[in-house]
């Protein structure tokens, strides 16, 4: 993982050394300053602008206090200046710790805890909710947390500990900072310095911080750039949260890497996605099965859709018939779907965007290059071809660990430097990657990973739940939703009220659709409950 990398310009033309997320930046605005880095009904921002831009940023978080090794929390809806404010705090040296608008104050608090981030990014209102207000209620301290600082044009109000600015009131002490400092300070961040901190639940309900640094990122997502053919002057509509390696990395990085253009968009909408669509001439599209499904469902023939060319999907089972409707009635030639999780900094395989529609639909793909995938049993000894197992990875694509959790991470990362990944699946003689089900007990909601033990843990704080058990079961367009089987203190609790009550605590796509009451949950001779009868009840 300590391997020399030269990301390549443009996807074919010659190499330069690039290891840093700034470093790139820089060198597309010196070798394309004309070329369109973001566009959208805003308007367009070319490369030199975006540097130009992103070195404002740089310049306030100096002046702002922020050091190299400090976290910056980003907790915000997808923009333009998601974009240049994440690439900005990565010049001055800052971890990244993106965070879902999804998430709740209390929810949200706790990853600024975990992540002792100094400063946290978001935005005054975004779908009804007022976030800071949303993080002051959450009733946790947070003492290292020293500046708000406000992404949409709100002016901010006090709170207690905090200084909130304004993104005038942000920027305007940087004016004071030379430029050259903030190119001096962009230059010398290491390669091998964390990057990002993306959080992700575990099977005991507690968050876990994933650690990536600058070069692996570009190194496993220049790789997954060349696997889905993303090009330069590609123009991608930026659908996935940019709190997602989805969103930020097979997004952003990867239209920095390729020289593409970004269309970011702050929440998806499909009749406004295929109005963008056809405005921006998008050529490419990736988001889960539902994106596409509610498109198809939207009245696309009433758009010129043309410039579409590739489409790539994952997260979920995706029907062979969903492969043929994105190829023939959105008129897309091209759809590759992947594999991965976020300790795998993303991705592990890609399904070629030209392969058939059957192997879309029953495979992952293959690994990417200098990833090795092995199929082993329980005594981590590899199982025969064609036989399920664990899926197990090693290669630049394995994460530094889990913050402050050595135990958690040698439980996951072997002494051979195999992850596993607690997913089964086997792999064919023809290279290809099957998952079959999972170790865990995790259930995808449109393409957002769910995991029981928190949704439980969360709901077993309501006064009248005394046991709960959650699962997941076939919803038609959403893959998964959750179901809560709950034994009550009691009788007449109301399982509306129980699901209202969730949604003030959880993310929405955590909030269970179903509750279901019982006397009792199923357990075996160890005492753990039996979920598969709460999925299939007799």
């Amino acid at each position: 993982m300590d391997r020399r990398y030269a990301a390549s310009i443009g996807g074919g033309a010659a190499s330069v050394p690039v290891s840093t997320v700034p470093a790139l930046v820089a060198d597309r605005a010196r070798r394309y300053p004309d070329a369109v880095a973001i566009a959208g009904p805003a308007g367009r921002v070319t490369y030199a602008e975006l540097a130009e831009q992103v070195g404002a940023v740089t310049r306030a978080a100096i002046a702002s206090g922020i050091e190299v090794g400090d976290r910056v929390g980003m907790w915000a809806p997808n923009s333009d200046r998601w974009i240049v404010t994440a690439l900005g705090m990565l010049g001055a040296g800052a971890t990244l710790v993106p965070i879902s608008t999804r998430l709740r104050g209390p929810e949200t608090a706790e990853i600024l805890r975990r992540s002792r981030a100094k400063a946290v990014c978001t935005v005054q209102e975004f779908l009804g909710h007022d976030y800071p207000s949303m993080l002051a209620d959450s009733g946790l301290a947070l003492s290292n947390l020293e500046h708000l600082i406000l992404l949409d044009d709100s002016v901010g109000e006090a709170a207690p500990g905090w200084d909130i600015s304004s993104w005038a009131g942000f920027l305007a002490p940087g004016t004071v900072v030379p430029p050259a400092t903030a190119r001096e300070c962009a230059a010398s961040v290491d390669p091998e310095s964390l990057s990002d901190i993306l959080f992700t639940s575990g099977t005991t309900g507690e968050p876990k911080g994933v650690l990536a640094t600058h070069r692996q990122t570009l190194e496993v997502f220049s790789r997954w750039s060349d696997a889905v053919t993303l090009r330069p002057r590609d123009r991608y509509l930026l659908v996935n949260p940019f709190s997602h390696t989805f969103g930020y990395k097979a997004g952003i990085i990867a239209c920095l890497l390729r020289t593409a253009t970004m269309v970011p968009v702050e929440r998806f909408e499909a009749e406004r996605a295929l109005r963008l669509i056809e405005s921006e001439r998008v050529t490419v599209l990736a988001g889960p099965p539902t994106l596409f499904t509610d498109l198809l469902a939207a009245g696309h023939r009433d758009h010129i859709l043309g410039s579409l060319r590739l489409a790539g999907t994952g997260g979920a089972v995706i029907p062979a018939e969903l492969v043929e409707r994105i190829r023939s009635d959105l008129g897309v030639p091209y759809v590759f779907t992947a594999y991965g999780l976020t300790e795998s900094v993303g991705v592990v395989t890609v399904c070629p965007p030209d392969a058939p529609a059957e192997l879309l639909a029953e495979t992952v793909g293959k690994p990417l290059p200098d990833t090795e995938i092995r199929i082993v049993d329980r005594d981590r000894t590899d199982v025969i071809p064609g036989e399920p197992g664990e899926i197990i990875v090693r290669g630049p694509n394995v994460m530094r660990g889990y913050l402050d959790d050595p135990e958690a991470t040698a439980a996951v990362i072997d002494t051979d430097g195999y992850l596993h990944t607690g997913d089964i699946g086997t792999l064919g003689d023809d290279g290809y990657l099957r998952i079959t089900d999972r170790l865990k007990d995790m259930f995808i909601v449109g393409g957002f990973n769910a995991y029981p033990a928190e949704i439980e843990r969360v709901l077993l704080q309501h006064p009248d739940i005394r046991e709960v058990a959650v699962v997941g079961i076939p919803d038609p367009r959403l893959g998964e939703v959750g179901r809560a089987v709950i034994v009550a203190t009691d009788h007449t609790l109301d399982p509306a009220a129980v699901i209202e009550w969730s949604r003030t605590r959880l993310a929405g796509y955590k909030v269970p659709r179903e509750v279901v009451l019982t006397d009792h949950l199923p357990r075996n001779a160890g005492g753990k409950v039996i979920k598969g009868q709460l999925r299939n009840p007799a």
